[in-house]
């Protein structure tokens, strides 16, 4: 299996110091390959939006979450939104897909997995044929980074929130109030400008990272000490950090262990 990343580089104008794409994109990818056995996988929330191009078939399903069985589909063009839970996906036998990855969600978006079509109209399925016609992977990632150019406006974003993500990624585990009384908004007016940019309220925002942070810990282990990672990230206690677990990936942490 091959996996790229590519960092936005291009801009509308000469006067900007940084890429436009670099505002809101965190990186474009492309996966190619095969998989050892078609089989599902749950992704866990990671805070954030996502760009998925099937280029291996105009298909992607939609699973039920509970019954892991296929409930529809949308295109092979599809934007997944922000979510506050975990969600399955196919493992095809031959993989091969771009994407782009966000620094941010859209708050309309929340929980949401649609087709490009529905948002772009025509426009997802001429940047899917073109991507298919280009021959190299190095031009494929220049396609999409101006297709992406001619499809998106700078955000408005809000200070006070902007603030907020920076504590938050620095810190965690530090509790939400900690950061929002720094601010000087209310908690319910803080709560809606917040969930407005980022697609999650504050708390489940920091809920998502703090598991991102558990299995970023998680990573190359071969024996796990469940009680000093939960504390490590932050959690109460060992309940609290399967009730959380639980809520996000419909498992309980040492279900992980045996590949549930």
């Amino acid at each position: 299996m091959i996996y790229q990343t590519y960092q936005p580089k291009l801009s509308c104008g000469a006067t900007l110091k940084e890429p436009l794409l670099s505002q809101f994109v965190e990186f474009l990818w492309f996966r190619v390959g095969e998989s050892p056995s078609e089989t599902q996988s749950r992704l866990l929330p990671i805070g954030s939006m996502e760009l998925v191009i099937n280029l291996h078939e105009d298909k992607i399903p939609l699973f039920d979450s509970h019954r892991r069985a296929e409930c529809g589909s949308t295109s092979g063009t599809r934007i997944c939104g922000a979510h506050s839970k975990g969600f399955i996906i196919n493992n095809d036998r031959r993989v091969a897909a771009m994407g782009v990855h966000f620094k941010l969600p859209a708050g309309e978006l929340h929980n949401q997995i649609i087709s490009l079509e529905e948002l772009w109209q025509g426009r997802a399925t001429e940047l899917r044929e073109k991507l298919l016609e280009t021959p190299t992977l190095s031009t494929r990632f220049l396609v999409l980074e101006q297709f992406l150019l001619t499809m998106v406006q700078s955000p408005e974003r809000c200070p006070a929130v902007d603030f907020a993500l920076r504590e938050f990624k620095r810190s965690p585990i530090s509790p939400v109030r900690t950061v929002t009384e720094q601010i000087g908004f209310s908690d319910r007016h803080f709560n809606q400008l917040f969930r407005d940019q980022v697609g999650l309220t504050p708390k489940r925002y920091c809920r998502v990272q703090r598991l991102q942070q558990v299995l970023h810990l998680l990573k190359g282990k071969k024996q796990v000490d469940w009680m000093e990672i939960a504390f490590t990230c932050g959690y109460f206690d060992q309940a609290h950090f399967i009730h959380d677990f639980r809520a996000f990936a419909h498992c309980t942490p040492t279900d992980t262990e045996s590949g549930s």
